[in-house]
């Protein structure tokens, strides 16, 4: 029964749009709809432990500095508070002694769950062994904590998935022929998401590199390695090296306009570049958009920032990846809610974090483009129509 009343509570949450992200408006749910509120209610005497004045599940987000965390901070808020836990959401900063500090003081208000989407995932290891030491149950959130026993279970999207997505999309959608100018770009080689998506990616470009359809275009680390399907860990560490945007927008921005300041006429015309995610492939593409001597780009991205949504009904970004952040949190607040019942929290795969298999559960992803973008973001409720301009 309990189980049945906090999947009630959590549908109810996500289909009424209590969690539209980005910042953004959500949507409003009918007014007439008392089943899910008693849903909630009961959820609330059923399944929440007296609190006993403590926080009972600490969140420690990278940054509110980014709208895709902020959309994180406010469904964890929601979902978590409708469910009748104390909760409280901290932010990093993008500093991992900000984010130790964070997970110490969660500690110190009695955490008995902390979900953490860490800044640095190898220097997050230390924190996450203090709040193990403290008797806290650890979900490693979106990224995974590497070198260390000290993470529990593990919340993501596909990772790999997500860069086979935008891979396959740069492939689906080139120019004709060969010869095709390809630039790469990457996320942090700090978070192992980053890795993760790169080898996505990586795994179907390769072939097209090595066949000449695709050329690389930017990076001597990745011509180097260009007739290698499978990569090691260090081997994409050089690429990515020499290829990351850090996730912020001006080194990418800064990165775009050096590689293109370095291109010569035959890496120019019509190109494919592959965008780690949509707020550095606004920034990419906003630079190979002026560049006279670029006809034709095609460019790729992921999180469905509302900026970017705009940027591809508008025609200067192709695609984006959709992460539906409401079911990953509530697939963290469930797992949550299954450690503070004292049971087993449901899981479908692991992931190897360099020490040992870290049980997880995953999130599917969809890939939007200009001509599904009703469908996947509006109808789902997930945005508002009135956010947008151009939309048919």
């Amino acid at each position: 029964m309990k189980k049945k009343l906090l999947s009630m509570m959590l549908a109810a949450a996500m289909m009424t749009g209590l969690l539209a992200g980005c910042g953004s408006t959500p949507a409003s749910a009918p007014a007439d709809e008392p089943a899910a509120e008693t849903a909630v209610e009961d959820v609330k005497e059923a399944e929440a432990p007296a609190a006993d004045g403590n926080v009972q599940v600490g969140i420690v987000l990278p940054t509110k500095d980014e709208p895709r965390w902020l959309q994180d901070q406010a469904q964890f808020e929601a979902i978590l508070g409708d469910a009748g836990f104390t909760n409280q959401v901290l932010f990093s900063q993008g500093s991992s002694a900000t984010e130790k500090t964070n997970v110490e003081t969660l500690i110190s208000q009695g955490i008995d769950v902390l979900v953490i989407c860490a800044q640095d995932g190898a220097a997050a290891a230390a924190a996450v062994e203090a709040a193990k030491d403290a008797g806290v149950t650890v979900i490693a959130y979106d990224r995974l904590i590497t070198g260390t026993e000290a993470v529990d279970y593990y919340v993501t999207f596909d990772s790999f998935a997500v860069g086979v997505a935008q891979g396959q999309y740069l492939i689906d959608n080139a120019p004709e022929g060969s010869g095709i100018p390809l630039y790469l770009y990457a996320g942090a080689a700090t978070d192992n998401n980053a890795f993760i998506f790169f080898e996505g990616a990586w795994s179907v470009l390769q072939p097209k590199i090595a066949d000449g359809t695709f050329v690389i275009a930017n990076s001597s680390e990745a011509v180097a390695l260009q007739d290698k399907l499978e990569l090691t860990r260090d081997e994409e560490a050089k690429i990515i090296g020499q290829i990351t945007t850090d996730w912020d927008f001006n080194v990418a921005k800064s990165k775009a306009e050096a590689n293109l300041t370095a291109a010569g006429a035959e890496s120019k015309g019509d190109v494919v570049v592959l965008g780690p995610n949509d707020g550095t492939a606004r920034s990419i593409a906003d630079v190979f958009a002026v560049d006279k001597d670029i006809t034709s780009y095609i460019i790729t991205g992921q999180d469905c920032e509302i900026a970017s949504v705009q940027y591809i009904i508008d025609g200067i970004q192709s695609m984006t990846v959709f992460k539906d952040t409401r079911t990953l949190a509530a697939d963290s607040v469930e797992m949550a809610v299954s450690i503070l019942n004292g049971e087993t929290p449901a899981t479908d795969t692991t992931y190897n974090n360099e020490k040992i298999d870290v049980p997880a559960k995953q999130t599917d992803i969809v890939v939007v483009t200009k001509d599904n973008v009703k469908e996947a973001l509006i109808d789902s409720g997930y945005y508002e129509a009135s956010e947008f301009t151009g939309l048919e």
